[in-house]
């Protein structure tokens, strides 16, 4: 019935939740990537990407922010709806800001915003086991649902500082525990920011839904990287699991096109990229 709404005249269908769950159980390694505009957003459908992020990291990117706190819905939805009017392919989620979910009824509200003005096909929160009553919340109305674990950018000042999380035995158990109740709420995705490569594949062989990584080892479902970063255009000092593919490559495209490759193919993250 829909065939001609999913073809819209592609080779390829675009990418939907069932794509990416069968990417994992068919372990095609899924290259994502965050941006915040149209014209970046039609490179990276173009040069394959299979979901793209508008992350509220465009607080830092875009905006000039320290941190992604000051960050608003209407920012998200702004930038959301303009990266939506450049994808075909692949599969937009885009962040929750910072106190944008604090209970079950300001998230559901604002979750609709970011898919209905924003063009949204998934919201992404931060949190692990303090988040499970959301995400239920999302799920029950059928809002398809990233949750975050380990570093969570949104509690930077609490945390005092982006610090790789998971190292310690026992938060590592943690983390895991909570992506299993996150998944069994109903989110569809998980992704890991700057953990170990051992807890990024605990929780990967732990969990029926894709694990996508930052920063989370060379074991997860997929990887994330942000386009300013794959350019090589972010200021100030980079974080270990950057890397610069525009290096030897005449166009931003092609750089792009480097960090597909190299995720489907299993080159990156590379040893020098990871954290133990």
């Amino acid at each position: 019935m829909y065939t001609q709404l999913e073809q819209r005249g592609m080779h390829e269908p675009p990418v939907n939740v069932s794509t990416l769950r069968k990417m994992k159980h068919d372990g095609e390694p899924i290259a994502c990537v965050t941006a915040y505009d149209a014209s970046y957003a039609a490179l990276v459908d173009a040069a394959g990407a299979d979901l793209v992020l508008v992350g509220d990291s465009l607080g830092m990117v875009i905006q000039g922010h320290d941190t992604t706190v000051p960050v608003t819905v209407d920012d998200i939805i702004y930038h959301s709806r303009t990266v939506a009017r450049g994808l075909r392919r692949a599969f937009l989620v885009a962040d929750m800001p910072f106190m944008s979910y604090t209970e079950p009824g300001m998230a559901l509200v604002n979750a609709v915003r970011l898919m209905q003005e924003g063009g949204a096909m998934m919201v992404k929160l931060e949190g692990g086991d303090d988040q499970v009553e959301i995400v239920e919340h999302l799920a029950r109305h059928d809002i398809p649902v990233c949750a975050h674990l380990g570093l969570k950018p949104q509690s930077v000042h609490k945390i005092g500082g982006f610090k790789v999380q998971g190292r310690d035995p026992d938060k590592a158990k943690e983390m895991l525990l909570s992506a299993k109740r996150l998944q069994d709420a109903g989110a569809d995705i998980v992704l890991l920011e700057c953990v170990p490569n051992e807890a990024g594949k605990f929780v990967t062989e732990a969990l029926d839904v894709p694990v996508i990584g930052i920063g989370a080892g060379p074991d997860v479902d997929g990887q994330i990287l942000v386009l300013y970063d794959i350019l090589n255009i972010t200021k100030g000092r980079t974080p270990k699991f950057v890397k610069n593919f525009q290096a030897g490559c005449d166009s931003p495209y092609l750089a792009v096109q480097a960090y597909v490759r190299e995720v489907k193919e299993g080159d990156y993250p590379a040893p020098e990229h990871c954290f133990s």
